[in-house]
């Protein structure tokens, strides 16, 4: 996935750090992110949704708001109304590099921004918010200590996750003065409402509250027990899953055409984590992840690449046989393949001792009244499996570096 650092002017002509994760291939549709309350553009669960959301096309641009990450500005000065500006200036940069948003995700605050700078972004056609207010006012209960302080010296000092930030009067005023219940009424896109039941920072009612207040079409997911952050990796990657596959249903995007002599396409893996060994698996429109067991470095969220082999050489066995039991019309009813995969020393008289060879081994179930040369000549079939000549031939990579 390649990113860009960008940078552009924020609502006061502060300048704001943005990434811009662009598709590997050919560019779709693109998305705005916007953080969560005193957050930054670069947290697990923005990296992980912005990585997901390229792989199938869609560019994201998730950027720091005034004041915060690695974007210049006073955050004291800053309120509510001054970050979905931030939002309407990140809408125009996209624009004038002809890659207008058609959608916005919102995480925490973020959430409560996007459902309100929705009517200010022509083309918005999907809304994501994950663990966002029904009430922007609610962010003032992780300070409520220091509202009084606040309101008598226009601005105070508290602790947000074990940070010190200054708010300002002015940020505390804006947020009490705000109800997203008209904006989310006249939302007028497609809403998809991502809340933790457990989530101790808001509250599942906000949810509640939001999705009652929207139009069809609407759609609400839980995030079980995720913290309000989605600070762990699978919580981030069930989020990043989720909404790759609700945009699909309300973005134009569409698989690639594969390219001449290639019918089945090009299967596109992109690095997903680069601290492990998690890939995308972009093969035309369908997705898939793949990793490394946890023994071996890995967290074992997908099949491993000899898993996948086995994948292919398994499905391929069995379409196989369904083919020619189907000509045939034999009353074959169910096929199941068994595969494992293991390292065997080569039998070869020219081989030393120490060369191995890859050994997969295929357990075949063959379910139906078939009598034993039916049963035989399947079995036969079996090896008529294009991946099974594949791997038993000599195959030729051709890699180029781009």
């Amino acid at each position: 996935m390649p990113t860009e650092r960008i940078t552009f002017s924020g609502h006061s002509g502060d300048t704001l750090s943005a990434r811009l994760d662009l598709p590997d291939g050919p560019h779709q549709a693109t998305a705005l992110f916007a953080h969560c309350f005193t957050c930054s553009k670069d947290n697990h669960a923005a990296r992980r949704i912005a990585a997901r959301l390229a792989s199938m096309g869609i560019a994201v641009l998730r950027f720091d708001f005034t004041g915060l990450g690695h974007s210049e500005g006073d955050f004291t000065d800053t309120t509510f109304s001054s970050n979905i500006e931030d939002l309407y200036a990140a809408a125009n940069y996209l624009r004038e590099r002809d890659m207008p948003p058609s959608m916005l995700i919102g995480h925490s605050l973020g959430g409560a921004a996007v459902l309100r700078a929705k009517a200010g972004i022509d083309g918005i056609k999907a809304v994501v918010t994950i663990a966002a207010p029904f009430d922007p006012e609610h962010v003032t209960r992780n300070f409520a200590d220091a509202l009084d302080d606040i309101e008598t010296d226009g601005q105070a000092e508290v602790d947000l996750g074990g940070r010190p930030f200054t708010i300002g009067k002015a940020f505390v005023q804006d947020v009490k003065a705000q109800a997203l219940a008209p904006a989310i009424r006249n939302l007028d896109a497609a809403l998809l409402v991502m809340h933790a039941p457990r989530d101790a920072v808001v509250g599942i009612q906000n949810a509640t509250n939001i999705f009652v207040a929207a139009k069809h079409p609407k759609s609400f997911v839980t995030l079980d027990d995720a913290d309000h952050l989605i600070s762990r990796p699978d919580d981030a990657e069930y989020a990043a899953a989720v909404i790759a596959a609700w945009s699909g249903r309300y973005l134009d995007v569409e698989p690639p055409a594969p390219p001449k002599g290639a019918p089945e396409g090009i299967v596109r893996v992109s690095e997903a984590d680069s601290a492990g060994f998690l890939q995308d698996v972009q093969a035309g429109p369908h997705h898939m992840l793949a990793d490394e067991p946890e023994a071996y470095g890995g967290t074992n969220r997908g099949p491993s690449p000899y898993g996948f082999l086995a994948v292919g050489l398994g499905a391929c066995t069995s379409m196989t046989i369904r083919m020619y039991a189907r000509r045939k019309e034999w009353p074959l009813e169910h096929v199941s393949v068994d595969v494992t995969h293991d390292k065997v020393h080569a039998q070869d008289a020219d081989s030393s001792e120490k060369t191995k060879i890859d050994q997969f081994h295929r357990r075949i179930t063959l379910t139906g009244d078939l009598d034993d040369d039916q049963r035989a000549r399947l079995l036969e079939i079996a090896d008529r499996c294009p991946v099974h000549r594949t791997l038993e031939a000599t195959s030729h990579v051709v890699t180029e570096l781009v």
